[in-house]
Parts: C-alpha cells; sequence; structure tokens
C-alpha cells in the first residue's frame, strides 16, 4: 500500500511533472522513467540528509531482505535481483557511472528506441534544477507519507 502511494502521488505530482517536461520532447513517455532514475540518484548522493542509516548498510539490509523472499518474486526478478545485489545498483545510482550503467541497460531492455542512455547529457545540463526539484519534492513526499501512514494507523 505504502509503495503504491508513493507512486500515486508522486505521478500526480507538479514539480516533478516540471522535471519531466525538461525531457518530455525528447524521450516522450520515458522521462517519467528517467526522471525517477534521476530522483534515485540524488537520494543515493545525499542519503545522508534524509536518513540516519548509512546508505551502504541500507542497502545490504534491503538486499538480504529481498533475496529472502527470491522465490516468491516473479521470474524476472529472480533473474535480475541477484545482479542487482552483486553489482550493487541502489548504491550506485549515487554515482553519475552507476546512473549512466543503469540507463544503458534500461536503453538496452526497451522496446523501442528510447535514448535513455543519452540522459546523462540532460542531467549534467540540468543538474541544479533537477536536484532543486528532487529536494522540494522530496520533502513534501516526507510529508505526505507521515501523514498516509498517520491516517492509516487510526482508521
Amino acid at each position: 500500500m505504502l509503495h503504491r502511494e508513493i507512486d500515486r502521488y508522486t505521478d500526480a505530482h507538479s514539480i516533478v511533472g516540471q522535471s519531466k517536461d525538461r525531457l518530455r520532447e525528447k524521450y516522450r513517455h520515458y522521462s517519467g522513467v528517467i526522471v525517477d532514475m534521476f530522483y534515485d540518484h540524488f537520494l543515493s548522493r545525499n542519503f545522508s540528509d534524509y536518513h540516519t542509516e548509512p546508505l551502504t548498510d541500507f542497502t545490504q539490509r534491503h538486499y538480504a531482505n529481498l533475496m529472502e523472499f527470491l522465490p516468491q518474486m516473479p521470474e524476472r526478478a529472480q533473474q535480475m535481483l541477484p545482479y542487482m545485489v552483486r553489482g550493487n545498483w541502489l548504491a550506485g545510482y549515487a554515482k553519475m557511472e552507476g546512473l549512466h550503467r543503469a540507463l544503458t541497460g534500461m536503453t538496452r531492455r526497451t522496446r523501442y528506441n528510447s535514448r535513455m542512455n543519452e540522459s546523462i547529457q540532460d542531467l549534467t545540463t540540468h543538474y541544479t534544477e533537477f536536484e532543486a526539484e528532487f529536494r522540494a519534492f522530496f520533502s513534501e513526499l516526507e510529508t505526505h507519507i507521515s501523514q498516509f501512514r498517520e491516517d492509516l494507523i487510526t482508521s
């Protein structure tokens, strides 16, 4: 429920829309995926601003948790997760090289020529704007999710 609420809130948020609009002409419907990955980059890069646990500890704990449920996951996830863990993809997003590698992998897996691998140039060009949008959005997301959790508890 929490994951779905985060996705719903993110997809409808005007700040996220600004980030997508900057990319929409070139990447069309892939702009949302790219913005999600850019925001993952900013979250990873600035993780200590949002969480007391170091990113490496956080990711290792979550990888271990995910691996426990590997047999219950869809086949594609079962195939992908060991690569994700071995390559430490979540922490890798903190660096431009790791993000570029992930975007390149996504490009290879898309049905059409998404050119998502080229979006690293857009991030470099508009880094300050994307980061400011992320920080403003994430602050609002944290507030929204705190209220969402409280509402779940009290209902």
